[in-house]
């Protein structure tokens, strides 16, 4: 028996309908670390525990590292990563057949192999903090001159265009949420998912055709561009006007902090806005946009008629058409509206290959590890006029949703921050002025 619930009843709904086992599916970092803590209160719980009721992980930021590192620790019982959910009733039926104990054993050993291989790379050497900012990216402020957007603050772009949004779709994430993990478009061609693949985009094809024709999902968008300068090395603050008097929200950065090879930087966001200190003024955007207005319905059509295939199907062309309306303003903000490319024209094979110049990190993401900035974002960009808000957790809704930044500097690199020290922490700790525990949950998924 199956009952989607949120993570924090779900064990209280588990014992209520006598469940054989626990799943978890997380969205964004910030439920990793809510999946340890409901590991750690299932050990807590006689019920669980005594039990040895299995604890199933999943979902887009789960990983098989992470679970065997961060959650499996806090629990006694089985602990299984699931890929994907395709995979989820294979895993089901190993875990309640005669070869449960032979089963559980071989992801016992396999996970311990995970943890001492993690333990082995955990060992690259850490810099301190103050000798990671020493080797920061090297910008030449004194003879540069941000390019000024053309306006300045928020603009809205609802029931954008469908048939634009279709010309800058990157289908590789398609098959990778049903398990396939070539590149589009060669996986057509895979010698081994070659022909699975081909069915599966030609099903693809038909409903996206379905809902652009029939005005199935509605894409709304803001776009925002604000004054800003870089602050306490690793902090953005964005101002209201050119006065630069006002700050509306100060966006705190993470550093790179594990040694580089010769010759390599050790990043930060912050690096690619000009220091408030140089006297440059420099200018930051934002955005959010959605393809998942209007999904409900068609969601419970499918659900109504057991068409379980059609909902999954539905809900991965609505992320894609989310993704390719993200690219698509990106484009008009390089082309036009911040203009700092004016005659940029790439196709669209180079476009998903990043090839353009500036940068659209998102909270959450490897450059950007932490949610906690989408709350101010939102506010700032009044997502409620289109339509998107967000959950305690910091989930967008409706889910098929992106928000992040753009940066512009041509030396902006997308990057992952990797693991921080104990340091950085506490340097975070002081600049945010909020408790560490809290910090520790925000940026778990970055420690140690």
């Amino acid at each position: 028996m199956g009952v989607m619930v949120p993570c924090a009843k779900i064990l209280e709904k588990a014992k209520e309908i006598g469940a054989d086992m626990v799943g978890l599916s997380g969205l964004i970092t910030p439920s990793l670390e809510e999946m340890a803590y409901v590991a750690s209160e299932m050990q807590r719980d006689p019920y669980f525990r005594e039990r040895n009721i299995p604890l199933l992980v999943g979902g887009a930021t789960t990983s098989k590292v992470h679970t065997a590192v961060k959650i499996a620790p806090n629990y006694e019982g089985p602990v299984i990563y699931v890929p994907d959910a395709s995979r989820s009733v294979g895993v089901a039926t190993s875990l309640m057949s005669d070869q449960a104990d032979a089963y559980l054993k071989g992801v016992a050993d396999e996970y311990e192999r995970v943890r001492e291989r993690h333990a082995n790379r955990q060992a690259v050497p850490m810099l301190t903090i103050e000798e990671a900012r020493a080797n920061k990216p090297a910008i030449d402020w004194a003879n540069y001159a941000p390019p000024r957007p053309k306006f300045i603050g928020r603009r809205t772009f609802k029931h954008y265009d469908l048939h634009e949004i279709l010309k800058f779709l990157d289908w590789t994430p398609f098959f990778q949420s049903w398990g396939l993990m070539a590149q589009f478009p060669a996986i057509l061609t895979d010698e081994v998912v070659g022909e699975e693949a081909s069915k599966l985009y030609a099903e693809g094809q038909a409903m996206m055709k379905r809902i652009v024709e029939g005005r199935w999902l509605t894409a709304n968008g803001i776009v925002a561009f604000y004054p800003a300068n870089s602050v306490n090395d690793d902090d953005i603050e964005i101002y209201r006007d050119e006065t630069r008097s006002e700050v509306l929200l100060t966006w705190r950065g993470v550093r790179q902090q594990t040694q580089k090879r010769g010759g390599v930087d050790n990043k930060c966001l912050a690096d690619f806005i000009a220091p408030k200190d140089s006297g440059v003024t420099d200018y930051i955007g934002m955005f959010a946009v959605t393809g998942g207005i209007g999904i409900e319905q068609h969601e419970k059509q499918f659900q109504d008629a057991g068409d379980d295939y059609s909902v999954i199907m539905l809900k991965a062309l609505a992320d894609r058409l989310a993704e390719g309306f993200a690219e698509t303003l990106h484009a008009r903000v390089r082309r036009d509206l911040w203009g700092y490319v004016p005659d940029e024209s790439l196709p669209n094979e180079a476009i998903i290959d990043e090839q353009y110049q500036g940068i659209r990190p998102a909270p959450g993401y490897p450059a950007c590890p932490e949610h906690l900035v989408k709350r101010e974002m939102f506010d700032l960009l009044d997502c409620a006029e289109i339509g998107m808000r967000l959950t305690e957790g910091f989930a967008m809704m409706p889910a098929s949703s992106v928000c992040g930044f753009y940066l512009s500097h041509p030396q902006a690199k997308y990057f992952n921050v990797g693991n921080i020290g104990a340091d950085q922490v506490a340097d975070y700790v002081r600049r945010t002025g909020r408790d560490e525990d809290d910090v520790r949950r925000t940026l778990a998924s970055v420690l140690r």
